[in-house]
């Protein structure tokens, strides 16, 4: 009262950490621009990186796709890059296993391909019965998931094809 700040919206609510408190988009060394990874919309993102990592990820005012907004999926596009909870190692259990073990990257996409192969190999259809040729396998089938980008759905289409895999399917919705 005595200081005329009767709403406490000035001086009274100030205090030197509130004096201090700055965006954390502010000490970037580098902003980035770049396009949300989840649907086909296309949303405008800036990166803000300090000493090579990224701090913070924003929606692109200047974007005219979106003004600056991000979906809920979108404004937690940092989470998905920096999580604490983001697993970074290949862990694999042995057939009848009961512990998870740590295998080397190499390995584990070998498994995979031998896998795939012999998954493929088992149930190849080259020839319908009339002689009409097939190359497909219906063995193996496809779902993506919402954190699949464009390009990477892309890329998966034209491997499974190539692969004879005809079932092939995305949900991208929230």
């Amino acid at each position: 009262m005595q200081t005329g700040d009767v709403l406490g919206l000035h001086a009274t609510a100030a205090s030197d950490r509130s004096e201090n408190l700055m965006a954390r988009t502010k000490s970037a060394d580098k902003v980035v621009g770049s396009v949300c990874p989840y649907c086909a919309v296309g949303c405008g993102q800036l990166i803000y990186l300090k000493d090579e990592k990224i701090i913070d990820i924003e929606g692109d005012p200047a974007s005219p796709i979106s003004n600056g907004c991000l979906c809920p999926k979108g404004a937690a596009t940092f989470q998905l890059v920096s999580g604490s909870h983001r697993v970074t190692d290949v862990l694999y259990r042995r057939p009848y296993g009961t512990e998870w073990e740590k295998i080397p990257l190499d390995r584990a996409m070998e498994m995979v391909a031998q896998r795939v192969k012999k998954s493929r190999d088992d149930k190849w259809q080259d020839k319908d019965e009339k002689g009409n040729p097939l190359r497909r396998t219906l063995n193996i089938a496809h779902l993506g998931g919402a954190t699949l980008d464009n390009e990477e759905n892309y890329l998966i289409k034209k491997l499974f094809t190539g692969l004879g895999i005809i079932q092939v399917e995305n949900q991208a919705r929230i």
